[in-house]
């Protein structure tokens, strides 16, 4: 069965960066995009950031932009999220996720999730 194993996270300060990395496995198939979404405390769970298998298509969210960079690890089933310049407003529960392409990522809820991890900025 797909897995995907996530790892980094916990509390950072305001200003600064963090990353989060996550590994698939069991996944049946060779070509397959991978992404985050994040859910705040009782907010609804939202796209993040998306990257295709060749590790050049990319998709964020509009609240992302030049502050989150998505990038594909080597071997190619791994991802990463970089966040720099983080604020209060990126707390959340991050989610590693996994689908076809960047397109379905970012508009249909995935099929494949892991199971989150805490990312804290303090005020």
């Amino acid at each position: 069965q797909v897995q995907l194993a996530e790892s980094g996270g916990g509390l950072v300060q305001f200003g600064t960066s963090a990353r989060l990395s996550c590994a698939a496995s069991g996944v049946p198939f060779s070509r397959y995009a991978l992404g985050w979404f994040r859910q705040a405390p009782g907010k609804e769970r939202h796209f993040v950031a998306a990257i295709g298998w060749d590790g050049t298509t990319t998709s964020y969210a509009d609240s992302v932009v030049g502050r989150f960079t998505i990038s594909r690890g080597s071997p190619k089933n791994t991802v990463f999220l970089q966040m720099d310049g983080l604020n209060p407003e990126d707390t959340a529960v991050y989610y590693c996720v996994l689908g076809d392409n960047v397109g379905y990522l970012a508009t249909i809820p995935p099929k494949y999730w892991g199971q989150g991890t805490q990312v804290t900025v303090s005020s």
